[in-house]
């Protein structure tokens, strides 16, 4: 019975991580790969780690503590982690778990060394590596010394950086146990670590070689600087030889120490390019057993390698799929949609089964192909032009991409390279009719949607709605519709180009398109201050309110009734019932059909209310509106008598005041859109929760949003049979946890390179953060950094710094004087609602949330397009 305590390494399987932990796991897995040469060892169980804890009766008080300390409060997590291990490392090992260990040392050289090591069952999975989170003792001999550091490896499941970890990572200490591997020690010439792609670009054809000298610990612990080659197709490509003045060695009877390096070798590199070449080969084969890129730790023994550890890469983005081995050039979906976290896969299928395009997912996130554009130089120089107006990252970016050695291979124009990307816009009368017409047949679609799904159930609703989604792309697609957006947009770039040419101005459209007619994003804003406006001569109301953003209900919809009951609550309720009637299909992240809608949810709106209440007079929405409209007002005099003194001046002024009514007709319409495609989804998403709900109440799931982690045509397969597949839904519960740890690129090639773009600008001053001016002025004030619109906190005169803004966010910015985003684009929504409310903005800030700290003082730039931090 004691021998489940010990398995040989080469009796290890790669999926017996339950067993062995993820480190033995792979090492059993590497050791069966054909020419790959792995250390002898053997690996102690998971099940002699729980015999351990059974022996230690308090132990679960001491996890319970644990489980109960906040992530932050690192003191805490010191004391109790520390207590933890004294407790463990204090306990003997029984007899016949003693002699299991014994007897497999004696099968491998009871007196020899031996490296032993943690291996964890929650480290080296595809979704977090774990790496350093538990300890490795290197150089370890005889068996007393080596069953002391096996219970010291148990014991650094709870060092303090290992718990806070798992804490972060929301990974409960009772379900991960620790497995020990002992390996026969390696006395290296060289060693150092192998990536299978580049950690940094995400390039899966490159792979990066760090050595040196000795053992590999002089390189992890950052003793010495390491030789670093880069190999591309068998080829090595770069190398930066370092002058390597240490090394760690073992010493004979145990242990290991740091020594000086010979200065004639110093310079010398620890490998040769042969075997730099070699050491690769053998990378890329290990990459192919495991089916994902590696960082693998080798060492270097007689000009033999042998592996000693390979772990997933967690970091790199993931690839979309494409089906072939051509090469591809994919841009975020996410960027344009404001957007960039990941979508559940319900969210993934609904958005491509409407979306006017092609989308391909990777990480939970979307795409779109954009090869076969950037193939034709007609079509590639359209797409370049409207990206990067929208933003130039995006822009340089794939200019990055094009550069590159036929990366893109280039197509005729009379290619498949798809239409000219302006070529919706065909001339269209500057008519207010025309928007008002469009807002009305979205209307009557939106109407007869909702009217004709009410008595759909079963796999009849999902005949409909896939009739839906097609009448939903129509709508979409409706060329008058498009004409009208690109009408909107098209005269504002042309007013800001042609203005800054002819009077020396920049970004003028922005003051000209303030308090734009016909605007549903910004009228939403103003409507939640009218909502203020009944709350605020009620102090019970008020009070009430409080109380709601300092708990939260366990049932949001509750909070009304219960408002109701105070005085001047009916009143309140009643207001706040008609905004939701209006806009409760929105929330953060609507583009994911998933994500829970103000209607919902409707306490997340409480926090901007309250700060409405505080911050704003009676009658603010009416006034805030009537200004920008002066201010438009006086602009466009401004402009136009400016313009008439020049000469030629009376044709410059008429071409100049054609635009401006063109611009104020169509560009508050450039919104409908989303806010027509939002409402629809709410329509669909409760067709889907109601048939969740029956799928529940027949015990097919136990939960009505497990439907969310399945893709539509899964759902619907699952309604027609009544069976689902509880693991896969499991799998993809805990895929979706790991991609909130992942950063979407703006562009993104199929070798897996991340490609980030740059502003190529000098003119911002030293230090300042460069971003894209989308709404001009200047403005300075205190930093306001929020990441959760239901946490926001604003008093008048803050700046609102976040990561990216969709129209949910437009209710706070009645209340800020400027916005700085990292995502965005001159057309993207928190911009145009940042001109239409008068805020300076700069988007498309890289880092914002990190490099600007809440509550410092900042100065916007808004037409200059970057951001300074103040003293």
């Amino acid at each position: 019975m004691s021998e489940r305590y010990v398995l040989d390494l080469r009796e290890v399987a790669e999926t017996q991580v339950a067993v062995v932990g993820g480190k033995g796991g792979h090492l059993g897995g590497l050791s069966r790969i054909e020419g790959i040469r792995v250390p002898d060892g053997f690996c102690v169980t998971t099940d002699a780690f729980r015999r351990i804890m059974a022996e230690v009766p308090s132990i679960d008080d001491q996890l319970d503590q644990l489980s109960r300390v906040n992530p932050d409060d690192r003191e805490a997590i010191r004391t109790l982690s520390a207590r933890i291990r004294r407790t463990i490392e204090g306990i003997a090992i029984p007899g016949d778990l003693a002699g299991a260990i014994t007897r497999a040392l004696g099968r491998h050289g009871e007196q020899a060394a031996y490296a032993v090591r943690s291996s964890a069952t929650a480290e080296d999975l595809p979704t977090a590596s774990f790496a350093g989170q538990q300890d490795t003792y290197l150089n370890v001999v005889g068996p007393t010394a080596i069953l002391q550091h096996i219970s010291r490896c148990w014991a650094s499941l709870f060092t303090e950086r290992a718990v806070t970890y798992r804490r972060r990572g929301g990974i409960d200490h009772r379900t991960v146990h620790m497995a020990v591997v002992v390996q026969r020690m390696v006395f290296p010439d060289a060693a150092g670590i192998l990536f299978t792609a580049d950690p940094v670009t995400g390039n899966r054809k490159v792979a990066t070689v760090d050595a040196g000298f000795g053992l590999g610990e002089a390189l992890v612990s950052g003793l010495v600087n390491p030789d670093v080659f880069t190999v591309r197709h068998g080829e090595i490509v770069a190398r930066t030889i370092a002058a390597k003045q240490r090394a760690v060695h073992a010493l004979p009877d145990g242990g290991t120490r740091e020594a000086a390096i010979d200065a004639r070798r110093q310079e010398q590199p620890a490998l040769t390019d042969a075997q730099v070449v070699r050491l690769v080969e053998l990378g890329r084969r290990i990459e192919a057993h495991f089916g994902r890129p590696q960082d693998i730790e080798w060492c270097l023994v007689d000009d033999d390698f042998q592996i000693v550890q390979s772990r997933p890469i967690t970091t790199l983005f993931p690839i979309p799929e494409s089906g072939d081995q051509e090469n591809h050039v994919y841009l975020s979906v996410g960027h344009q949609q404001m957007m960039t976290d990941p979508m559940k896969p319900l969210g993934i299928s609904v958005w491509q089964l409407t979306a006017m395009a092609p989308m391909h997912e990777a990480g939970g996130r979307l795409f779109v192909d954009a090869t076969r554009r950037l193939a034709s130089p007609a079509s590639r120089a359209a797409l370049l032009d409207v990206v990067g107006r929208g933003d130039p990252l995006i822009r340089d970016a794939l200019e990055t991409v094009l550069e590159r050695d036929d990366f893109v291979p280039s197509l005729p124009d009379a290619g498949p390279g798809g239409p000219p990307a302006r070529g919706a816009s065909a001339p269209i009368e500057t008519d207010p009719a025309i928007v008002t017409g469009l807002i009305e047949r979205s209307r009557t679609s939106i109407a007869a949607l909702e009217r004709d799904i009410r008595t759909k159930t079963g796999p009849a609703l999902f005949d409909f709605l896939r009739e839906a989604f097609e009448e939903h792309k129509r709508v979409l697609t409706d060329p008058l519709s498009m004409q009208a957006i690109m009408a909107g947009m098209e005269a504002t770039w042309w007013l800001n180009d042609t203005l800054r040419e002819w009077l020396g101005e920049k970004n003028a459209a922005d003051t000209l398109t303030l308090s734009a007619p016909d605007n549903v994003t910004s009228e939403m804003g103003l409507a939640l201050l009218d909502v203020a406006d009944v709350i605020r001569p009620h102090p019970e109301v008020v009070a009430f309110l409080r109380g709601v953003e300092a708990i939260e209900y366990a049932e949001n919809a509750a909070f009304l009734d219960e408002l109701a009951k105070v005085a001047g609550g009916a009143e309140a309720r009643d207001a706040i019932e008609s905004y939701l009637d209006r806009y409760g299909m929105r929330c953060v992240g609507e583009i994911d059909i998933t994500r829970p809608r103000w209607r919902e949810r409707p306490t997340t709106l409480v926090p901007v209310i309250l700060d409405n209440v505080r911050n704003f007079e009676p009658g603010a929405a009416g006034r805030r509106f009537e200004q920008g409209r002066q201010k438009a007002r006086e602009k466009e005099r401004d402009v136009l008598s400016r313009l008439r003194a020049l000469p030629d001046g009376d044709r410059k002024a008429d071409e100049a005041k054609r635009m401006i009514d063109r611009v104020r007709t169509f560009i508050g319409y450039r919104e409908y859109p989303k806010y027509g495609i939002i409402s629809r989804y709410f329509v669909y998403k409760r067709a889907l929760l109601a048939e969740a709900e029956r799928l529940v109440e027949a015990g097919v799931l136990p939960e009505q949003e497990d439907i969310f982690y399945l893709t539509f045509q899964e759902l619907h397969d699952v309604v027609r049979s009544h069976q689902v597949d509880d693991r896969l839904i499991q799998r993809r519960k805990d895929a979706f946890r790991s991609y909130h740890a992942l950063t979407p690129p703006r562009v993104l090639t199929s070798d897996g390179e991340a490609v980030t773009g740059a502003y190529r600008r000098d003119d911002a001053p030293a230090g300042a953060l460069i971003g894209l001016p989308v709404s001009a002025g200047t403005i300075e004030g205190r930093a306001r950094v929020i990441l959760d619109m239901g946490e926001a906190d604003l008093e008048a005169g803050d700046i609102l710094v976040t990561a990216f803004t969709d129209p949910s966010w437009s209710p706070l910015f009645v209340g800020i004087a400027g916005l700085v985003t990292e995502v965005g684009g001159l057309m993207t929504h928190g911009a145009v609602i940042a001109r239409e409310y008068g805020l300076p903005a700069v988007v498309g800030v890289e880092r914002a949330t990190r490099l600007i700290r809440d509550g410092q003082r900042i100065r916007v730039h808004g037409t200059d397009g970057y951001v300074e931090i103040l003293p």
